[in-house]
């Protein structure tokens, strides 16, 4: 795959000098043990990486993350959080949690922020299929206001009270633990509604990962770390290329000749 390291580094550039990317990681199995196959992409690009870690020491070593200069649209993994920059929060992965909040907990504020965080979406959508570039401040506002009020009548009752000082790290309800990520990150959260680039989730990443998790059930891991990277190298350039509607066998073509194309259009 040496042919294509060149298209790989062009296409990791590319996407971390988007004005959105997607990031996200998914567990895959190498030499018998766990590693983590992470993506960065965008509609038109997709880079993956095969590293042992999951965190920030991945982070570091990828580097695509670390270098961006968009917006990163993710999951709220904590090392993804403890970057500075621009982020975007899958907004699919909040959902589910209001679900199991209004549902398996009982309590209907969850239920409440999951219908407003729809309406939210809509507004959206419907603004960009009839041409606008932005809600007004007077919508955005009173959307931003009445998530707050939710968020307030969710920490008013009693399973989602701070624990007391003991001074070790608190350990909280799982509704308190959502309650507080909503707080604390709701400029991320709301990303989507002030900016209509970002999308509401991060299926995008998602989606990319979707096709090697699959090659996993059939086939199974990678022996060793040099044939899953390759595997990862390849799978990029052929994602790549196929979001983009390029000729997927002309393409291989150029590389078994010599050529191997730089697949990185303006994005």
């Amino acid at each position: 795959t040496d042919e294509l390291a060149e298209s790989e580094e062009a296409i990791k550039a590319a996407v971390g000098e988007a004005a959105v990317a997607h990031f996200d990681e998914t567990g895959m199995r190498v030499g018998g043990k766990l590693w983590w196959l992470h993506v960065a992409s965008t509609p038109s690009l997709t880079f993956y990486a095969v590293h042992p870690k999951r965190g920030s020491i991945a982070l570091d070593d990828i580097a695509v993350f670390r270098q961006r200069q968009g917006i990163a649209v993710h999951d709220a993994l904590a090392a993804y959080l403890a970057d500075g920059g621009d982020h975007a929060l899958c907004n699919a992965h909040i959902l589910r949690e209001l679900i199991f909040v209004e549902e398996e907990m009982e309590q209907a504020w969850a239920g409440r922020l999951k219908k407003l965080l729809v309406q939210m979406k809509r507004a959206v959508d419907q603004a960009l299929a009839t041409g606008q570039r932005a809600l007004s401040t007077a919508r955005i506002t009173g959307f931003e206001t009445r998530y707050r009020h939710l968020i307030t009548q969710g920490l008013r009752l009693p399973v989602n009270a701070p624990p007391p000082p003991t001074g070790k790290r608190p350990k909280q309800s799982t509704s308190k633990n959502l309650l507080d990520r909503l707080a604390t990150h709701q400029k991320f959260i709301l990303a989507f509604l002030h900016d209509f680039r970002i999308p509401f989730d991060n299926n995008q990443a998602e989606r990319d990962l979707r096709m090697m998790k699959l090659k996993q059930k059939i086939s199974g891991g990678f022996r060793t770390p040099a044939g899953a990277q390759a595997f990862a190298r390849i799978r990029g350039f052929l994602s790549t290329l196929k979001k983009q509607g390029r000729n997927v066998f002309s393409a291989l073509k150029a590389v078994f000749d010599g050529y191997p194309p730089i697949p990185v259009p303006a994005t």
